[in-house]
């Protein structure tokens, strides 16, 4: 396992069972703080020392990368948003890259990874409402066992996962859409980049052979303490042409929600938003002007 010259502090395995042996092998009272990208750890220690011990997991072998499984897509923990970017990946993709691009600057897209986005679980992480429309899994990795969550299911809320002290994210698995699904990614900030969501929608959509909605994945960020898919709206818009779709979204399809008032702006504007950029992101996911 290498490390740097302070091991108790900062450890950097270079395989996977070296890595969960480290994490299984960590004081409950101070268990290690899993290190990738770093985009968000180290900017909230400005101007003093590191006080947490480290598990930098970006050397760890096979953890890199998008690949194509059974069934899927399988993104790797230390994937960084450049990589999203960058990968030739079918439309229903469209919505995660566009959400990738939004991701600060390219310094950190170069550095941040698309599992620390989860791991964070901040209610504006731009990479979980393109995720949870998609249906996309989390891996989790201990010494004992392998598990999957949704992605609904591994973000509890504000900087809360349901990641075990001894487990690694691994990777988010995507499933197969059919053939000719698109997807879109739309966010309301106070400017166009570099900003903190105000609210955030992503869409996945298939249409039937008659144009219209056969399967859909609608998610909404920024609109409560983890981002929401809205699965009675999915499903009550399967069978409609997308126009109609479009015009029937309400302030009803969005009652799960539980906003917050906060400086960007208010419960009942954020409510509003979501409304108007589940339209927006339809009209795009469908290529319809309604």
């Amino acid at each position: 396992m290498g490390a740097t010259s302070d091991a108790a502090r900062y450890l950097q395995p270079s395989t996977l069972p070296d890595a969960l042996t480290a994490l299984a092998g960590s004081l409950a009272d101070q268990p290690l703080t899993v290190l990738a990208g770093g985009t968000d750890f180290y900017p909230g220690r400005v101007g003093r020392p590191t006080d947490v011990p480290l598990l930098d997991i970006t050397r760890v072998a096979g953890l890199a990368g998008i690949h194509r499984g059974e069934g899927g897509w399988r993104i790797g923990a230390t994937t960084t948003w450049r990589e999203v970017i960058e990968t030739p990946l079918s439309a229903a993709f469209d919505a995660l890259k566009a959400a990738a691009r939004e991701v600060g600057g390219m310094q950190i897209q170069n550095a941040g990874t698309v599992a620390g986005n989860l791991c964070n679980a901040s209610p504006a992480a731009d990479g979980v409402p393109p995720l949870l429309a998609l249906g996309a899994e989390v891996e989790l990795a201990s010494s004992a066992a392998v598990r999957r969550l949704s992605v609904g299911q591994f973000v509890l809320g504000n900087r809360k996962t349901a990641r075990a002290p001894a487990e690694l994210v691994t990777a988010i698995v995507v499933p197969d859409w059919p053939a000719g699904t698109r997807s879109a990614f739309v966010k309301l900030g106070t400017r166009k980049y570099l900003v903190i969501s105000i609210a955030m929608v992503s869409a996945v959509i298939a249409l039937d052979a008659a144009g219209n909605i056969a399967r859909c994945g609608i998610a909404v960020g920024a609109c409560s303490a983890a981002a929401m898919r809205l699965a009675a709206l999915e499903q009550r818009l399967v069978g409609m042409a997308p126009a109609a779709a479009i015009q029937s979204i309400s302030a009803a399809d969005f009652s799960g929600l539980t906003p917050i008032d906060d400086v960007r702006g208010s419960a009942a504007y954020r409510i509003e938003a979501a409304r108007v950029l589940v339209r927006q992101a339809l009209a795009q996911a469908t290529g319809s002007a309604g």
